[in-house]
């Protein structure tokens, strides 16, 4: 059995297909609302397995920009339908400083218990004393590497412990010998690889994501990616989802979201080994993704909210979870046997990342707003600039240090992990 215990850990599953809240629909017993599980068939596994058991409850769904304006109106209006709270840690931190999230430190002595790191735990109080969610369900971004890379890899290099510069080598070795470039990323437009930029290479790095974005160890480490790049197959420019080149046999090492590859993994999981991303002189930096479950202040139903949460933090309710839905446990419990082999894969390569001694831990961008998108561009576009144009790094990364400082200060978005957190804006140096 493969044990899986979560590391401080936040935010949730990306690229799912989405299926808005159904509109005045009357709940039957307490609402619950959530930004995660929304494809009709997930959200049906939710309502007829997962919540089997539990309290009286209507599960809805909701994108997460409707989900922000409904949590507003509520507020606002103080009348509220929705009693219990599923999302990102990003998406529920605007409701800390609004008041609308009711303390649950009687929730977390109540699954104290079930082994949910203290780490992850800390994250759920928005650094303040109260706890303000409970954790629930978690994912994050592996590297898949196939079999067939294995003879490759340098010499004295551990494929369970790889730096990005053994990486550049081991891509290297398998150009020179086979003739292809089989190492890829999701960077076309519907990829995540703004995500790996801001959550794995740069905290890697310079051990920040805002602060440091213009430092001389982010000029170093541009001019290294940009020669690590010349392994990299050019058609990752058009992959979105790293499963398809992986089965098609176009790469052999692939970065992605773990919902990403779950098709591929399923389809010959003797082929693959999951393993935790490389490391860099600041550390193995990865981005955690955790959904948690918060009680609305002034919630209809807290009572019923509470046993909703102590019914999906049980054991056997988060190993359904991990089966039916591919969200892996919080609490501290053995994967089963039974478990597809695919599925069991990307356990071990999270546990690894978690569990390795230099593992840095980098939230999901916080207090952002509508300019998510705005901020993750600048990242997509310093790689365009240095990587795939050539312009100089330094030249490109004062400019996009001006956009980006223009964005966090628009938003006052205070600093968040790896970041050391700062009173009002996050400064970019």
């Amino acid at each position: 059995m493969t044990t899986f215990r979560a590391a401080a850990l936040a935010a949730s599953l990306l690229g799912l297909a989405v299926v808005s809240a159904p509109s005045g629909a009357q709940a039957q017993g307490l609402v619950f609302l959530s930004t995660q599980l929304r494809p009709i068939e997930e959200a049906q596994r939710v309502r007829d397995l997962l919540l089997k058991g539990a309290p009286k409850t209507t599960f809805i769904v909701d994108e997460p920009s409707a989900f922000a304006v409904r949590m507003k109106a509520e507020l606002d209006a103080g009348r509220h339908t929705v009693s219990l709270v599923g999302a990102l840690h990003g998406e529920l931190q605007p409701l800390a400083p609004a008041g609308g999230l009711d303390t649950v430190d009687d929730v977390a002595e109540k699954v104290k218990e079930r082994g949910i790191p203290a780490g992850l735990m800390e994250l759920g109080k928005f650094g303040g004393k109260s706890q303000l969610y409970i954790p629930w369900m978690q994912a994050t971004y592996v590297l898949v590497v196939k079999k067939d890379a294995l003879p490759f890899l340098p010499a004295g290099a551990d494929v369970d412990a790889l730096t990005y510069e053994q990486l550049a080598q081991w891509a290297k070795a398998i150009a020179e010998k086979t003739g292809e470039r089989r190492l890829g990323f999701p960077a076309g437009p519907k990829g995540l690889f703004a995500r790996f930029l801001q959550g794995y290479l740069y905290p890697s790095h310079t051990g920040s994501t805002v602060s440091e974005f213009r430092s001389p160890e982010a000029e170093k480490m541009w001019i290294d990616f940009k020669a690590l790049w010349a392994q990299v197959n050019p058609n990752s420019t058009s992959y979105d989802f790293m499963q398809d080149p992986l089965q098609a046999g176009e790469v052999w090492i692939a970065w992605d979201h773990i919902s990403r590859f779950k098709e591929a993994l399923h389809a010959s999981p003797g082929d693959y080994l999951v393993v935790a991303p490389p490391a860099g002189p600041k550390g193995r930096a990865y981005m955690p993704v955790v959904v948690g479950l918060g009680i609305v202040k002034g919630a209809p139903d807290r009572a019923g909210a509470v046993g909703v949460i102590e019914h999906l933090s049980k054991p056997e309710t988060q190993l359904l979870t991990v089966a039916e839905t591919g969200f892996f446990p919080v609490v501290d419990v053995k994967l089963p046997p039974d478990l597809p082999p695919g599925i069991k894969l990307l356990a071990e390569g999270v546990a690894k990342t978690e569990h390795a001694k230099d593992a840095l831990v980098v939230l999901l961008p916080v207090g952002l707003a509508d300019k998510g998108g705005e901020f993750n561009k600048i990242f997509t576009d310093t790689f365009q600039r240095v990587v795939l144009r050539g312009e100089p790094v330094r030249a490109t990364l004062d400019a996009q240090a001006g956009a980006m400082r223009d964005i966090i200060n628009a938003t006052k978005a205070p600093c968040w992990a790896p970041d050391k957190p700062s009173e009002g804006p996050c400064p970019v140096k």
